[in-house]
């Protein structure tokens, strides 16, 4: 009968045991010195050896062997490892949590070993114990015959009484590193004449979290099919999940806030029988990993991915703001402990990527001026279509960006009042318009010549103006401050990779600067490109300094509706 790789592989003495050095020194060293104690509490997380270096010590202290103990060759080390040593008592708390069984624990604890030199219990999961069963062990445990030891296992200690606590000696398993994990399956690969890449180890190795029989648990899942050459495409079609690619392209949707087509790639990737659940934790990976980029010089070093990727993820991470990177860790990650008792996790997925894409606080999404809305398409194919002599072909075929500005302008208010947020604005009310009818805003405005001049062959067709209009207004979605940027600023040229911003007040660029991962991701966001913002701080207009107080005053008042005395 076929047995798990996780039971064939259970380490039988201290040798073998994988990533747990520092328990292992304690424990030999204490047998070497016959000083045992008499309790032990061994925590840590699921699949780290908890249970199997109980076996082993219970095998140490009745190892009939004259070396290193356990020798793992002697009648009594084979008669534990086979589950028949009669004075090892393996109990499960878990369905053995009652007083009546602590009862009788206590009954046996009077016998003599009969066999082996110490009689050991091993209670698993002790953390399942009720309040009662704790109680009747308490006296026991502390003062136990001489010839009884007991060793307790648990993944959560924190429901353990203190009084169980103070009378263990605490030893806690850490988890297994990747590399320590992903080079003893290399072993099992090699012993079963399977070649495995590097690749497929290390993505099972980061799956295993640390836990060596959840490893082994893939592993032996991969090994089933039979394949002698096994490549990491293989893994993550038995994982159930898809590779770094998707969730690169998956994460740039959701940050140019397509929505719609997230959700359609979403919906393919499950089509293809993709675990949801899986699903979720790599993304949530995923922007771990643009955490990593954004902030190390070398990720490669801590980062199981292809230099490729890697250099896509760093691309990525430079034009998506550290706030969206800490806003969408935490909420996947409350999703993803959601899931866990939910039957409809897809849900959960989609209300995630909605709400990352760019949800206003009122629950819609936001919505953009058509004129700056291009048709959806991948990076590769937006830069194939802004070709130089691809666009001198298409220039005949396709409307101007300025008639799309013009169709836009007769429409912008109504869809603005249509936007998730309700809000409303009408561009007739605008106050740059105002000021320019009034005569005060006088070097605020430009006209549309002297803005068109300053925009690149990449943009040419834009009214600056009207675009930084555009920017603007979608940020007041965001923070009603951003109204006071509309009069303080000038978009000066628009660029490939960067756009110019000027103005002339020390204070509004460093209001403007504090805005400015705001302001690249909306503008990323229009342009569906990655862009940077450079501000200028240009030169005076003809206003004197009383004047500009004097207009700084009304701007204030108007946007922020407070009363402001200056005083000379």
């Amino acid at each position: 009968m076929y047995r798990a790789l996780y039971r064939t592989r259970r380490p039988e003495v201290f040798s073998e045991i994988l990533g747990q050095e520092h328990i292992v020194k304690i424990l030999k060293h204490q047998i070497e010195e016959d000083a045992v104690s008499h309790a032990y509490l061994l925590n840590g997380t699921r699949g780290t050896g908890k249970t199997s270096t109980a076996r082993i010590l219970a095998k140490a202290v009745n190892c009939l062997g004259s070396g290193e103990r356990p020798c793992g060759e002697c009648a009594n080390c084979r008669a534990v490892a086979e589950g028949s040593f009669m004075d090892v008592i393996e109990i499960d708390a878990a369905s053995n949590n009652g007083v009546d069984n602590i009862r009788e624990l206590r009954e046996s604890v009077k016998y003599p070993p009969q066999i082996g030199a110490k009689k050991v219990y091993i209670i698993d999961e002790v953390h399942m114990l009720s309040s009662g069963a704790f109680n009747a062990l308490l006296k026991t445990l502390e003062e136990p015959p001489e010839n009884v030891m007991f060793i307790l296992c648990t993944t959560e200690p924190n429901k353990l009484p203190q009084t169980i606590l103070s009378r263990c000696m605490r030893l806690d398993f850490k988890r297994i590193p990747q590399d320590a994990i992903a080079e003893d399956m290399k072993k099992i690969c090699e012993e079963r004449g399977v070649r495995m890449s590097e690749g497929a180890l290390k993505l099972i190795a980061a799956n295993a979290d640390g836990s060596v029989r959840d490893g082994l648990s893939i592993l032996d899942q991969v090994l089933a099919s039979g394949a002698k050459e096994i490549e990491r495409e293989d893994v993550l079609e038995y994982l159930g999940t898809v590779g770094d690619e998707f969730f690169i392209e998956l994460t740039e949707m959701v940050s140019l806030r397509k929505t719609g087509e997230a959700l359609v790639l979403l919906d393919r990737a499950l089509a293809e029988g993709k675990d949801c659940k899986q699903l979720m934790k790599d993304w949530n990976a995923h922007y771990r990993n643009l955490l990593i980029t954004k902030f190390m010089k070398n990720p490669e070093d801590i980062l199981n991915m292809s230099s490729e990727n890697i250099s896509r993820v760093k691309s990525q991470s430079d034009y998506i703001s550290f706030e969206e990177i800490d806003s969408a860790i935490q909420r996947i990650s409350k999703t993803i402990n959601d899931a866990r008792w939910s039957t409809q996790p897809r849900i959960l997925m989609e209300l995630d990527i909605v709400a990352i894409s760019g949800a206003s606080p009122a629950g819609g999404e936001r919505r953009r001026t058509e004129a700056f809305t291009r048709p959806s398409k991948k990076p590769t194919e937006i830069a194939e279509a802004n070709r130089p002599e691809r666009r001198n072909n298409e220039a005949a075929a396709e409307p101007s960006r300025t008639e799309q500005l013009a169709q836009a302008s007769t429409n912008t208010s109504t869809e603005r009042n249509d936007s998730a947020g309700g809000y409303e604005h009408d561009k007739k009310d605008r106050a740059g318009e105002d000021i320019n009818a009034s005569g005060a805003g006088e070097g605020a405005s430009v006209s549309a010549e002297q803005e068109g001049a300053g925009c690149s062959k990449w943009d040419e067709d834009i009214d600056l103006k009207k675009f930084w209009d555009e920017v603007i207004d979608e940020g007041v979605e965001l923070n009603g401050s951003f109204n006071l940027i509309r009069d303080w600023s000038r978009l000066e040229s628009l660029e490939e990779s960067v756009f110019t911003v000027s103005v002339e007040k020390e204070f509004a660029k460093k209001h403007l600067e504090e805005k400015a991962n705001d302001i690249e991701h909306i503008v990323s966001g229009i342009l569906e490109r990655p862009m940077k913002i450079s501000i200028v701080l240009s030169k005076p207009g003809e206003k004197n300094d009383k004047e500009s107080n004097e207009e700084i005053v009304r701007i204030t008042k108007e946007t922020l509706g407070l009363d402001i005395i200056v005083e000379e």
